[in-house]
């Protein structure tokens, strides 16, 4: 037999060579690559014969508003991979669970469970525009094992943090939207699957945690339980509960060490998220109320509670102070009166149900090293700041600057160790930076899924160091492509904020350092633009803030004009004490921060092309 042609020329030979050679290359990339197909679940008995020992899972929440879905995880940052474990009180013919940017079931990465009638399948996969599910060709979850036992059936699997598959979400810090269905019918292909036409729902969680272990208690910690005074939960999908706790007369001075949620049992999957407010120390009393807190009737010393003492979202675990820090609770610097707000998500307008849960303060009378402080990073809370309507992605950055944090901060600095960010309904992302010497480096908190409707405070993987001198920058990112009219910032849901409240020790007198355009610059902007557009009509000193945005012709013009004076103009600082007064200097027409060098995270285990799997 005769291999080759004496008439085949070099050419021809050469490519043949290289064609083969290409084709050995392929088979052995594939080869190292994830499999590219589901796997089979040969068996779903009960307690199967050398079944793992279970994997210890320390966070964990319920998905659906009965309970009846829970997911628990676990996290190797030295692997860079997270362990699920999903378990479910009844399963039919198979779960979806998956992550989207924003919870949206469209273009979704997906892990599903299904059966075809006579076999079961597990595999990783994603949806398109329109919801229609595909098994993805590389296969990133690793089902380690799936059983039934006592309680329901349970699926365990893990994945990379990345997967530099561009179908996968990257879970990285901050909140993850969480999406879930169920399978009610068998699926010969998995083809066959859309998830607009299962039952489906969403959950919020911080999938990445830090992984430093809990501080002791000291032996003399006592409790305060500020809880909802048996509330009947109203039947409507969402509900703000308000309640006024008043401390014990002439408390002392104590240091609140831990906090953690009580929640009602029963109650786990309708308690979305709760928060505790100091009211306003110089405010002598605050009127007793349990009621909603959308109430136009609520007492309005209500508003007069807004310094923020605890925060806990549903899946957060205890909360616990440094080791040499506490946050004051008691004596004469202090309010007597807290302000309890719980959060109820009842989407399936459950009636009747009682509910007592809150936050359960541990606190300590032997008093620690530090007190523990709580400072407002970012923008003033003014009509100044606005964003154009029909915006994708438009940035807003409030300061804290050098020459605020040399006045107010001691020569060895503060160090931040939590954070809690804050936006209204068009907020997407949001961004605190440390800056020294006009480069950023070290970030503090970032949040690129962020929603308003899962606010926490989050414990920071590392303690940033503040010095005097330093920039602390704020960057939020909104959206208003479903709005007409600008938004302007504001107390209001539908105004707009930018805040990061930096939990921090020891405690200074600085309260609040943020910043908004210099007004003098954004009077100089609307006389532009109205001028551009054909507006001769000087409305310079006449109308508010909030109207001549809304008088503003708003085209790409418009809006890009506006976002350079942002970025350019200069600002006026608020620098606070404690008091509300400004520290002493000139705080007006300040020169914007510079920065010159940005920061960027370190690539992850499949981006160095290391396979982050062992």
């Amino acid at each position: 037999m005769r291999i080759f042609n004496k008439n085949l020329r070099l050419q021809d030979m050469t490519v043949m060579y290289f064609t083969a050679l290409a084709a050995l290359m392929v088979i052995l990339v594939a080869s190292y690559q994830a499999p590219n197909s589901a796997v089979e679940v040969p068996n779903l008995q009960k307690n199967p014969s050398g079944s793992l020992p279970p994997l210890p899972m320390p966070f964990r929440v319920p998905l659906d508003p009965r309970g009846e879905l829970q997911l628990a995880w676990n996290i190797s940052y030295a692997k860079q991979e997270i362990y699920m474990e999903l378990k479910a009180a009844e399963l039919r013919h198979g779960l979806v669970l998956g992550m989207s940017d924003r919870g949206e079931l469209t273009n979704a990465d997906l892990v599903v469970l299904w059966d075809s009638g006579t076999k079961s399948f597990f595999g990783d996969a994603w949806s398109d525009g329109n919801g229609r599910v595909s098994l993805d060709s590389q296969q990133d979850y690793e089902l380690i094992e799936a059983r039934r036992k006592s309680g329901g059936f349970y699926l365990l699997f893990k994945r990379p943090f990345s997967t530099c598959d561009p179908r996968d979400y990257l879970i990285e810090d901050g909140t993850v939207h969480v999406i879930y269905g169920f399978l009610d019918r068998p699926l010969t292909s998995l083809d066959q699957l859309n998830l607009s036409q299962i039952h489906t729902g969403i959950q919020r969680v911080l999938m990445l945690r830090p992984d430093t272990p809990s501080p002791s208690l000291p032996p003399d910690v006592q409790t305060l339980d500020v809880v909802a005074p048996k509330v009947t939960i109203p039947s409507q999908e969402t509900t703000y509960w308000c309640f006024i706790h008043k401390l014990p007369e002439n408390m002392p001075k104590n240091h609140i060490v831990m906090y953690e949620s009580v929640i009602t049992p029963g109650n786990e999957a309708i308690v979305h998220h709760i928060e505790v407010f100091e009211c306003d120390p110089d405010t002598r009393e605050v009127p007793r109320y349990s009621g909603s807190c959308d109430d136009k009737m609520k007492p309005g010393k209500l508003d007069l509670c807004r310094h923020v003492l605890a925060a806990w979202a549903m899946g957060a675990e205890a909360f616990y102070y440094p080791a040499d820090a506490g946050l004051a609770m008691g004596g004469p610097t202090s309010s007597r009166f807290l302000r309890l707000e719980v959060h109820y998500h009842n989407p399936l307008l459950i009636s009747g149900r009682l509910d007592s849960s809150g936050i359960r303060l541990h606190y300590t009378p032997s008093l620690r090293r530090y007190d523990a402080g709580i400072m407002e990073l970012g923008l003033v809370y003014t009509p100044i700041m606005a964003i154009p309507p029909k915006q994708h992605s438009f940035y807003l950055s409030g300061y804290c600057t050098s020459k605020c944090t040399k006045t107010a901060l001691p020569p060895r600095g503060i160090f931040v160790f939590a954070s809690q960010l804050h936006t209204h309904l068009a907020g997407r992302a949001v961004r605190t930076v440390l800056v020294r010497g006009d480069k950023e480096i070290e970030l503090v908190q970032e949040d690129q899924h962020f929603s308003t409707h899962y606010q926490t405070i989050r414990v920071l993987r590392n303690m940033v160091n503040v010095l005097p001198g330093d920039v602390l920058v704020t960057k939020c990112t909104f959206n208003t492509e479903d709005r007409s009219k600008p938004t302007v910032g504001g107390f209001g849901i539908m105004e707009e904020m930018c805040v990061n409240y930096i939990h921090y020790y020891p405690r200074t007198q600085l309260e609040l350092c943020k910043s908004h355009v210099d007004p003098g610059y954004l009077q100089k902007y609307f006389n532009f633009i109205n001028r551009f557009h054909g507006n001769e009509q000087c409305v310079c000193g006449e109308p508010g803030v909030t109207e001549q945005y809304s008088q503003i012709q708003w085209d790409p013009f418009s809006t890009e004009v506006l976002d350079s004076l942002y970025n350019t103009a200069p600002i006026s600082m608020h620098c606070n004490q404690s008091t509300a007064h400004l520290f002493p200097g000139e705080w007006e027409k300040q020169p914007l921060p510079a920065v010159t060098s940005i920061l960027h995270r370190a690539p992850y285990p499949c981006e160095r092309g290391v396979s982050s799997i062992s």
